[in-house]
């Protein structure tokens, strides 16, 4: 071999070595991600790269029954599992887009009504953990569910659950209370990951009596974000939201699935959005 050509191939392992080193590997090194690399506009979409099925779930199993949706692709491994809740006198409807959306993003979802639409927020609670056990022991998609990573949602009274929910299952990989609704407002003892969404005009639940003091009450030790958004009221997590969505599905992404493909849309924290009127939390994230 010419001494130029050993040059060059020298020269070319060496780039090729710089090139591996500083290429994005944690969708390989990490076994839970799932997905292509995430983009601005991927997060903001209203369905991921994965085609979905859903099972409806008869009352009677610890909630008052509702829908899973679930990823049919079975070639990436399992999924995390999310639970959510509706509000006072709500029923699965008002958080029902959530199922699709963050199914199609590589979650195993179940949307459900409560057992009453006055249940308070500690049997909210219960319902959001029964809901979780229906799908990781009982649903046709338990085959698809990682037991491990498991996470919990809720609106309004749903939300308040979310947080007691957390309290009471600490194994959680991340909580998000949407607008959330507790006479308690001190969660100083919570270990999971959890994302307060807030809204400027609520006049149900006040950010400066409910989402406010649930975030200043966590641990400052805790993984934990706060957002208030500008101008929305009470229902805003009801209907199809794009800026909920895109922080709800980047604060699952990094937790239940450990993918810190998502820490650039969580760290620095955003900012100069005119749907945000604050945003708060930790950064870097753990």
């Amino acid at each position: 071999m010419k001494r130029g050509s050993r040059w060059g191939t020298a020269v070319l392992s060496a780039v090729t070595a710089l090139l591996v080193a500083a290429a994005p590997a944690d969708a390989e090194e990490n076994p839970y991600a799932r997905g292509p690399a995430p983009t601005n506009a991927s997060i903001e979409a209203d369905r991921g790269s994965f085609q979905t099925a859903t099972e409806k779930v008869p009352a009677g199993q610890g909630f008052g029954g509702g829908t899973i949706h679930y990823p049919t692709e079975t070639g990436q491994g399992t999924f995390g599992a999310i639970a959510i809740a509706p509000g006072f006198l709500e029923t699965e409807s008002a958080i029902a887009w959530y199922g699709p959306r963050l199914a199609s993003q590589g979650f195993v979802v179940i949307t459900f009504s409560t057992k009453s639409t006055w249940d308070t927020p500690d049997v909210r609670s219960d319902q959001l953990l029964a809901a979780l056990r229906y799908v990781t022991d009982k649903s046709q998609a338990k085959d698809r569910v990682d037991p491990g990573r498991l996470a919990v949602m809720g609106h309004s009274m749903g939300g308040g659950g979310s947080l007691i929910a957390a309290q009471k299952a600490p194994t959680l990989k991340a909580a998000i209370p949407l607008t959330g609704w507790n006479p308690n407002t001190t969660f100083s003892d919570l270990k999971v990951p959890t994302f307060v969404v807030s809204a400027q005009n609520d006049f149900i639940a006040p950010d400066g009596s409910h989402s406010r003091p649930f975030y200043q009450s966590l641990p400052e030790s805790l993984d934990k974000a706060y957002m208030l958004l500008a101008g929305a009221g009470h229902m805003a997590p009801t209907k199809p939201n794009v800026t909920i969505a895109k922080y709800s599905l980047s604060w699952l992404k990094r937790f239940v699935d450990e993918d810190t493909r998502y820490d650039q849309f969580l760290c620095p924290l955003p900012a100069n959005d005119p749907k945000i009127a604050v945003y708060r939390g930790s950064c870097p994230l753990g």
